[in-house]
């Protein structure tokens, strides 16, 4: 059995391809970077049409793409996940079409007012992030419906691990705890530390993907924890562990609006097919944070 990962050199990347290995899985993966994976542009469809020809994968993950919402991302989001998902799809029904496709989806394409979201929440377009999702998801169903392709959407709410990029909230305040248990006396500046979110890891979020895609009852999915926790929550925990008072350390910026104050889902179809996460808010934490 053959596996390709568009996107491996991403923490999801990482984690799905640790898990394929423990499966006996051979791995293909793909990076538009230098690294030890086939270098390319998922955008590219001449470049995918001939991996996906070359290697007949069982399975191909697509998770390519840039992780900020901000319109500055406009074309590379545009690229890797609208461009980069029809060229994957229409790669795969040329060629190898019995593989079983798998696409990204995130919890910021849907409309959200603060109440769990489902697999009905309608879609919003609130940034270029969220059109290029949108597009992607309408991609697969057309795929699915048109052609009988077997595409599957997981809609990843938040996620984190120690690969986590910095510029996320969550890593930036583990690194930053770490540097002030080493002595820094640096000053945090952070937005709304009252957003409400899930912390989920990103090793149980994989593994709700490839319990997915191993059968043939559910094709979208939201994963998440259900659970929702603030920053300030997760500040708090991180600079008890190092017995400091986060307040001596953090400046909140002022007049921030952050993108929504509460993002969390509503699990119960992932859960369905046997999903649960394994590790809880608390536990994610202490991964993140090491041995201080």
């Amino acid at each position: 059995m053959k596996a390709m990962i568009f996107g491996v050199n991403g923490q999801d990347g990482y984690y799905l391809t640790e898990l394929l290995r423990l499966n006996n899985i051979e791995i293909v993966g793909v990076s538009p970077f230098e690294d030890n994976w086939i270098k390319g542009d998922v955008g590219d469809f001449k470049f995918v049409e001939a991996l996906i020809k070359s290697h007949q994968p069982n399975y191909i993950f697509h998770f390519a793409a840039s992780s900020t919402t901000h319109h500055s991302a406009l074309f590379d989001n545009h690229n890797a996940i609208s461009t980069g998902t029809i060229n994957i799809l229409e790669s795969v029904k040329l060629n190898c079409s019995t593989a079983k496709v798998f696409l990204s989806g995130s919890a910021m394409q849907f409309k959200n007012d603060g109440l769990p979201i489902d697999e009905k929440t309608p879609f919003q377009a609130s940034s270029p992030y969220s059109v290029a999702r949108i597009q992607s998801v309408y991609a697969g169903r057309y795929y699915r419906e048109t052609f009988g392709l077997q595409v599957y959407v997981g809609y990843f709410f938040n996620h984190d691990s120690p690969l986590s990029a910095e510029q996320h909230v969550n890593q930036k305040i583990v690194k930053a705890v770490k540097r002030i248990a080493a002595g820094s006396k640096e000053k945090l500046e952070l937005g709304n530390i009252d957003v409400q979110k899930e912390f989920n890891y990103a090793g149980d979020v994989v593994e709700a993907v490839w319990m997915l895609v191993n059968q043939d009852k559910v094709f979208e999915a939201i994963i998440g924890s259900g659970k929702a926790y603030s920053i300030r929550d997760w500040l708090e925990y991180c600079f008890k562990k190092t017995k400091n008072n986060w307040q001596d350390f953090v400046e909140i910026k002022q007049n921030y609006i952050p993108e929504y104050t509460i993002l969390v889902s509503n699990p119960k179809l992932i859960r369905s097919i046997g999903w649960q996460p394994r590790v809880d808010f608390y536990q994610l934490a202490d991964l993140m944070l090491g041995d201080l």
